[in-house]
């Protein structure tokens, strides 16, 4: 999964070197992106089509996850007009509460996808914890993997794919439980952050300071707070005055990343953020006009960062050859500055 970091051709080439059978992606323009790169391995569209793109996604995409028959059936007469067949992978509501096709609906579903000529029907997949913050059960994936076996034994067609959701199924994947038919799943932010979606605890093995996002201050002084604004600030944590803290700006905002999914360097505390401007309270005495900080970021900061204009993506190291990285040695920093 690519997404997070809008499509971009080094981090997703890292991916595939480091084992990812292919690329999956949720925007037309990101996948846009990885062709005119140059990228010539399977993408798959994971977010519904819409009607008016079906044209680009069978050009662009070898498969496409999909819930709406509308939809289906325009991909297939796209397909169609552009001489290719288009996979088709349907997604089923397991729980999230975002896309899926009820389970009762599915087998009737897949049976029209056979019926179309221009589309395969290549598998099926579910989605967990993006929208409702909870990871997968035993019980869910197995029914997802019995669900697979029934669309089978009804319509026919061996299914290549039963997707298991996204990085909030790790757990699952790395316990004891049995994965039955599910051979799926479209991993981002692990592989990125390095955590569990979650609880944010830190996966073994992998990295959780591959992005770093440098900031630069703007302003640095001691301003006293009036009562008022001590008022409209009371939710706020306030540093005592006379512990030697001073308040700086960075030239960073809203419009460029989530600041409250920035971690703090130690001696730091998050006052506010607005449109332009990040305001810190420091006791570090180093930080002055036109010194950078340095912020590690959450998957929403970075989503936000990769795709504001303003943001400068660095890459401070070659990507490293395909297995050569280990947790000693050195490894690829993304700076976005």
């Amino acid at each position: 999964m690519s997404k997070a970091v809008r499509g971009h051709p080094a981090i997703a080439q890292a991916m595939l070197d480091g084992g990812a059978a292919g690329l999956a992606e949720a925007r037309l323009s990101n996948v846009q992106r990885l062709r005119t790169a140059g990228m010539t391995c399977p993408i798959t569209l994971i977010r519904t089509p819409m009607l008016s793109q079906v044209d680009h996604v069978v050009q662009m995409c070898e498969t496409s996850y999909n819930t709406e028959p509308t939809v289906m059936a325009a991909l297939a007469a796209a397909a169609i007009r552009h001489g290719t067949v288009h996979g088709i992978i349907l997604m089923v509501e397991m729980g999230d509460k975002r896309e899926g096709i009820i389970p009762h609906d599915l087998v009737i579903i897949a049976q029209q996808v056979m019926d179309m000529p221009g589309v395969a029907l290549k598998g099926i997949g579910a989605n967990f914890g993006c929208l409702s913050g909870i990871a997968p059960t035993a019980v869910q994936m197995r029914a997802l993997s019995d669900l697979g076996t029934d669309v089978e034994g009804q319509c026919g067609p061996y299914l290549q794919t039963v997707s298991g959701g996204n990085s909030t199924s790790l757990p699952w994947a790395f316990g004891q439980a049995t994965v039955g038919r599910i051979n799926d799943l479209r991993i981002g932010e692990a592989i990125l952050l390095g955590v569990d979606p979650i609880t944010g605890a830190q996966i073994d093995g992998l990295f959780q300071d591959a992005f770093t996002l440098v900031a630069e201050v703007v302003e640095t002084d001691r301003k006293p707070l009036s009562p008022s604004a001590r008022r409209a600030m009371a939710g706020l944590r306030l540093v005592p005055k006379g512990d030697g803290s001073r308040r700086i700006i960075l030239a960073i905002g809203d419009q460029d990343t989530n600041a409250a999914g920035l971690t703090m360097p130690p001696e730091n505390t998050l006052i506010g953020a607005t449109s332009d401007h990040l305001v810190i309270r420091t006791q570090d005495a180093t930080l002055r006009v036109g010194a950078e900080m340095r912020f590690e970021m959450n998957y929403a900061a970075l989503m936000r960062a990769m795709a504001a204009p303003d943001i400068q993506i660095v890459q401070h190291h070659d990507t490293p050859a395909p297995n050569s990285r280990d947790a000693q040695g050195s490894r690829a920093e993304w700076a976005l500055v």
